[in-house]
Protein backbone atom coordinates (compact mmCIF):
# COMPACT_ATOMS: atom_id res chain seq x y z
CA UNK A 1 0.00 0.00 0.00
CA UNK A 2 1.81 3.40 -0.91
CA UNK A 3 0.51 6.48 1.63
CA UNK A 4 1.93 9.58 0.19
CA UNK A 5 5.53 8.51 -1.02
CA UNK A 6 6.08 5.92 1.12
CA UNK A 7 4.94 2.57 0.56
CA UNK A 8 3.58 0.01 3.46
CA UNK A 9 4.51 -3.85 3.69
CA UNK A 10 0.61 -4.40 5.23
CA UNK A 11 1.01 -7.94 5.27
CA UNK A 12 4.28 -8.67 7.01
CA UNK A 13 4.75 -5.41 9.07
CA UNK A 14 3.22 -3.08 11.74
CA UNK A 15 3.74 0.71 11.33
CA UNK A 16 3.24 3.36 13.67
CA UNK A 17 0.53 6.55 13.28
CA UNK A 18 1.95 8.90 16.00
CA UNK A 19 -1.66 10.96 16.96
CA UNK A 20 -1.23 14.82 16.61
CA UNK A 21 -4.18 16.18 18.35
CA UNK A 22 -4.91 20.33 17.58
CA UNK A 23 -7.88 20.63 20.03
CA UNK A 24 -8.39 22.18 23.24
CA UNK A 25 -10.47 19.02 24.58
CA UNK A 26 -9.38 15.36 23.45
CA UNK A 27 -9.45 12.99 26.66
CA UNK A 28 -6.04 12.64 26.79
CA UNK A 29 -4.12 15.36 25.43
CA UNK A 30 -6.63 18.22 24.49
CA UNK A 31 -4.70 21.30 24.89
CA UNK A 32 -1.10 20.50 24.47
CA UNK A 33 -1.07 20.58 21.04
CA UNK A 34 -2.46 23.91 19.66
CA UNK A 35 0.60 26.19 19.72
CA UNK A 36 2.32 25.29 16.44
CA UNK A 37 6.00 25.79 17.11
CA UNK A 38 5.54 23.07 19.97
CA UNK A 39 3.58 20.99 17.83
CA UNK A 40 5.90 20.37 15.59
CA UNK A 41 8.64 19.69 17.55
CA UNK A 42 6.50 16.89 19.01
CA UNK A 43 5.60 15.52 15.21
CA UNK A 44 9.62 15.56 15.05
CA UNK A 45 9.83 13.62 18.16
CA UNK A 46 7.58 11.34 17.15
CA UNK A 47 9.44 10.33 13.44
CA UNK A 48 12.32 9.92 15.48
CA UNK A 49 11.19 8.00 17.74
CA UNK A 50 9.85 5.62 15.14
CA UNK A 51 6.27 7.47 13.69
CA UNK A 52 5.31 6.24 9.83
CA UNK A 53 2.47 8.54 9.37
CA UNK A 54 1.55 11.28 11.30
CA UNK A 55 -2.28 11.87 12.71
CA UNK A 56 -3.80 15.22 12.75
CA UNK A 57 -7.15 15.50 14.43
CA UNK A 58 -9.56 19.31 15.17
CA UNK A 59 -12.26 17.98 16.63
CA UNK A 60 -12.24 15.84 19.89
CA UNK A 61 -14.49 12.67 19.59
CA UNK A 62 -14.44 11.46 22.75
CA UNK A 63 -17.78 10.46 24.71
CA UNK A 64 -19.84 13.15 25.30
CA UNK A 65 -17.28 15.84 23.26
CA UNK A 66 -19.09 19.44 21.84
CA UNK A 67 -19.16 19.23 17.87
CA UNK A 68 -17.07 21.65 16.39
CA UNK A 69 -18.50 23.60 13.18
CA UNK A 70 -16.08 22.56 10.18
CA UNK A 71 -14.70 26.10 9.08
CA UNK A 72 -13.76 26.04 13.19
CA UNK A 73 -11.74 22.24 12.43
CA UNK A 74 -10.33 23.58 8.96
CA UNK A 75 -8.73 26.82 11.20
CA UNK A 76 -7.42 24.37 13.50
CA UNK A 77 -6.34 21.59 11.09
CA UNK A 78 -4.80 23.08 7.66
CA UNK A 79 -2.61 25.16 9.04
CA UNK A 80 -1.02 22.24 11.07
CA UNK A 81 -1.15 19.85 7.74
CA UNK A 82 0.63 22.38 5.76
CA UNK A 83 3.44 23.07 8.09
CA UNK A 84 3.98 19.69 8.71
CA UNK A 85 3.92 18.72 5.29
CA UNK A 86 6.25 21.80 4.90
CA UNK A 87 8.98 20.82 7.30
CA UNK A 88 8.74 16.73 7.27
CA UNK A 89 8.60 14.04 4.98
CA UNK A 90 6.51 11.99 6.42
CA UNK A 91 2.60 10.89 5.16
CA UNK A 92 0.13 12.84 6.97
CA UNK A 93 -3.60 11.42 7.70
CA UNK A 94 -6.52 14.16 8.79
CA UNK A 95 -8.89 12.74 11.33
CA UNK A 96 -12.40 14.06 10.44
CA UNK A 97 -15.75 12.76 9.46
CA UNK A 98 -16.54 16.13 7.30
CA UNK A 99 -16.31 15.71 3.80
CA UNK A 100 -15.18 19.48 3.30
CA UNK A 101 -12.73 19.23 5.79
CA UNK A 102 -11.50 16.32 4.26
CA UNK A 103 -10.99 17.43 0.56
CA UNK A 104 -9.35 20.93 1.88
CA UNK A 105 -6.96 18.92 4.14
CA UNK A 106 -5.89 16.65 1.30
CA UNK A 107 -5.19 19.81 -1.17
CA UNK A 108 -3.04 21.33 2.24
CA UNK A 109 -0.75 17.96 2.14
CA UNK A 110 -2.69 14.89 3.74
CA UNK A 111 -2.44 11.50 2.50
CA UNK A 112 -4.88 9.74 4.31
CA UNK A 113 -8.83 10.30 5.62
CA UNK A 114 -9.49 8.78 9.13
CA UNK A 115 -13.03 8.63 9.23
CA UNK A 116 -14.37 7.58 12.70
CA UNK A 117 -18.06 7.29 10.74
CA UNK A 118 -16.49 5.26 8.14
CA UNK A 119 -18.17 7.81 5.52
CA UNK A 120 -21.56 7.12 7.26
CA UNK A 121 -21.99 10.45 8.89
CA UNK A 122 -21.36 12.92 5.88
CA UNK A 123 -23.33 11.77 2.57
CA UNK A 124 -20.19 13.54 0.38
CA UNK A 125 -17.07 11.79 2.16
CA UNK A 126 -17.15 8.82 0.10
CA UNK A 127 -17.29 11.11 -2.54
CA UNK A 128 -14.53 13.29 -1.74
CA UNK A 129 -12.46 9.97 -0.70
CA UNK A 130 -12.27 9.09 -4.50
CA UNK A 131 -12.19 12.15 -5.87
CA UNK A 132 -9.18 13.44 -3.90
CA UNK A 133 -7.29 9.85 -4.44
CA UNK A 134 -6.37 9.61 -0.89
CA UNK A 135 -6.18 6.64 1.15
CA UNK A 136 -8.82 6.10 3.72
CA UNK A 137 -9.26 5.02 7.14
CA UNK A 138 -12.86 3.58 7.82
CA UNK A 139 -14.07 2.94 11.41
CA UNK A 140 -16.68 1.50 12.85
CA UNK A 141 -18.82 3.67 14.80
CA UNK A 142 -22.49 3.49 15.77
CA UNK A 143 -24.92 5.74 17.93
CA UNK A 144 -26.21 3.00 20.69
CA UNK A 145 -24.23 -0.45 21.18
CA UNK A 146 -27.09 -2.44 19.87
CA UNK A 147 -26.08 -5.96 18.15
CA UNK A 148 -27.86 -9.12 17.66
CA UNK A 149 -23.79 -11.16 17.04
CA UNK A 150 -21.48 -8.38 17.88
CA UNK A 151 -18.59 -9.55 15.63
CA UNK A 152 -20.66 -10.39 12.93
CA UNK A 153 -22.26 -6.78 13.24
CA UNK A 154 -19.05 -5.36 13.44
CA UNK A 155 -17.69 -7.09 9.71
CA UNK A 156 -20.74 -6.24 8.18
CA UNK A 157 -21.41 -2.83 9.19
CA UNK A 158 -17.56 -1.99 8.34
CA UNK A 159 -18.19 -3.79 4.81
CA UNK A 160 -21.50 -1.78 4.54
CA UNK A 161 -18.50 1.65 4.79
CA UNK A 162 -16.39 -0.47 1.85
CA UNK A 163 -19.78 -0.77 -0.40
CA UNK A 164 -20.20 3.12 0.13
CA UNK A 165 -16.74 4.03 -0.76
CA UNK A 166 -15.72 1.36 -3.45
CA UNK A 167 -19.27 2.72 -5.04
CA UNK A 168 -18.31 6.17 -5.00
CA UNK A 169 -14.88 5.05 -7.09
CA UNK A 170 -12.12 4.38 -3.97
CA UNK A 171 -9.93 1.67 -5.03
CA UNK A 172 -9.32 -1.15 -2.70
CA UNK A 173 -6.00 -0.74 -2.21
CA UNK A 174 -6.81 3.00 -1.07
CA UNK A 175 -8.75 1.46 1.99
CA UNK A 176 -7.51 0.22 5.78
CA UNK A 177 -10.29 -1.25 8.20
CA UNK A 178 -10.58 0.00 11.90
CA UNK A 179 -12.66 -1.94 14.61
CA UNK A 180 -13.61 1.01 16.33
CA UNK A 181 -12.45 0.30 19.94
CA UNK A 182 -14.43 2.81 22.61
CA UNK A 183 -17.18 3.89 20.22
CA UNK A 184 -20.88 2.02 19.94
CA UNK A 185 -19.25 -0.88 21.98
CA UNK A 186 -19.56 -1.71 25.81
CA UNK A 187 -16.55 -2.47 27.69
CA UNK A 188 -16.86 -6.19 27.15
CA UNK A 189 -17.24 -5.53 23.15
CA UNK A 190 -14.38 -3.02 23.31
CA UNK A 191 -12.07 -6.14 24.47
CA UNK A 192 -14.12 -8.60 22.28
CA UNK A 193 -13.13 -6.12 19.12
CA UNK A 194 -9.34 -6.21 20.40
CA UNK A 195 -9.55 -9.97 21.14
CA UNK A 196 -10.93 -10.70 17.88
CA UNK A 197 -9.52 -8.32 15.65
CA UNK A 198 -8.22 -10.78 13.14
CA UNK A 199 -12.21 -10.91 12.11
CA UNK A 200 -11.38 -7.70 10.31
CA UNK A 201 -8.71 -8.98 7.87
CA UNK A 202 -10.84 -11.31 6.28
CA UNK A 203 -12.62 -8.55 4.47
CA UNK A 204 -9.60 -8.67 2.92
CA UNK A 205 -7.80 -5.30 3.85
CA UNK A 206 -5.40 -3.67 5.97
CA UNK A 207 -6.60 -3.33 9.88
CA UNK A 208 -5.44 -0.18 12.23
CA UNK A 209 -5.97 -0.57 15.84
CA UNK A 210 -6.26 2.13 18.06
CA UNK A 211 -6.63 2.10 21.35
CA UNK A 212 -3.78 4.19 22.75
CA UNK A 213 -5.03 5.36 26.24
CA UNK A 214 -8.53 4.39 25.69
CA UNK A 215 -10.90 3.91 28.56
CA UNK A 216 -11.14 0.30 27.99
CA UNK A 217 -7.99 0.41 29.17
CA UNK A 218 -8.58 2.64 32.32
CA UNK A 219 -11.66 0.14 33.37
CA UNK A 220 -9.41 -2.93 33.17
CA UNK A 221 -6.42 -1.32 34.53
CA UNK A 222 -8.02 1.55 37.25
CA UNK A 223 -5.88 3.81 35.60
CA UNK A 224 -6.27 7.81 34.51
CA UNK A 225 -5.55 8.28 30.67
CA UNK A 226 -1.98 9.52 31.64
CA UNK A 227 -1.26 6.08 32.96
CA UNK A 228 -2.08 3.61 30.45
CA UNK A 229 0.80 3.11 28.19
CA UNK A 230 1.30 -0.67 29.67
CA UNK A 231 -2.10 -0.89 28.87
CA UNK A 232 -2.07 -0.11 25.42
CA UNK A 233 1.32 -1.77 24.74
CA UNK A 234 -0.67 -4.85 25.46
CA UNK A 235 -3.16 -3.97 22.82
CA UNK A 236 -0.45 -3.25 20.93
CA UNK A 237 2.01 -6.49 21.04
CA UNK A 238 -1.50 -8.11 20.53
CA UNK A 239 -2.70 -6.46 17.26
CA UNK A 240 0.67 -7.22 15.54
CA UNK A 241 0.41 -11.01 16.43
CA UNK A 242 -3.06 -10.61 14.51
CA UNK A 243 -1.69 -9.02 11.63
CA UNK A 244 -2.49 -5.37 12.12
CA UNK A 245 -0.91 -3.18 9.77
CA UNK A 246 -0.97 0.29 11.66
CA UNK A 247 -1.45 0.94 15.28
CA UNK A 248 -2.64 4.15 16.16
CA UNK A 249 -0.67 5.56 19.41
CA UNK A 250 0.36 8.68 21.52
CA UNK A 251 3.42 6.94 23.22
CA UNK A 252 5.29 6.38 20.02
CA UNK A 253 8.91 5.08 21.48
CA UNK A 254 7.20 2.63 23.50
CA UNK A 255 5.06 1.44 21.02
CA UNK A 256 8.14 1.12 18.22
CA UNK A 257 9.85 -0.87 20.94
CA UNK A 258 7.49 -2.99 21.34
CA UNK A 259 6.42 -4.20 17.81
CA UNK A 260 9.74 -4.88 16.82
CA UNK A 261 10.38 -6.98 19.99
CA UNK A 262 7.26 -8.82 18.83
CA UNK A 263 8.07 -8.75 15.06
CA UNK A 264 11.24 -9.92 16.45
CA UNK A 265 10.14 -13.10 18.24
CA UNK A 266 7.58 -13.74 15.32
CA UNK A 267 10.47 -13.67 12.75
CA UNK A 268 9.31 -11.10 11.02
Amino acid sequence: MKIGNREFDVENRTYIMGILNVTPDSFSDGGKWTETDRALKHVEEMQKDGADLIDIGGESTRPGHTPVPAQEEMDRVLPMVEAVRSRFDIPISVDTYKACVAEAAVKAGADLINDVWGAKKDPDMAGVMAKTGAVCCLMHNKDEALYENFLEDLAEELKYSVDLVRKAGVEPDKIILDPGVGFGKTYEMNLEAIRHVEVLRRLGYPVLLATSRKSVIGLALDLPADQRVEGTLATTVLGVMKGCAFVRVHDVKENKRAIQMTEAILGR
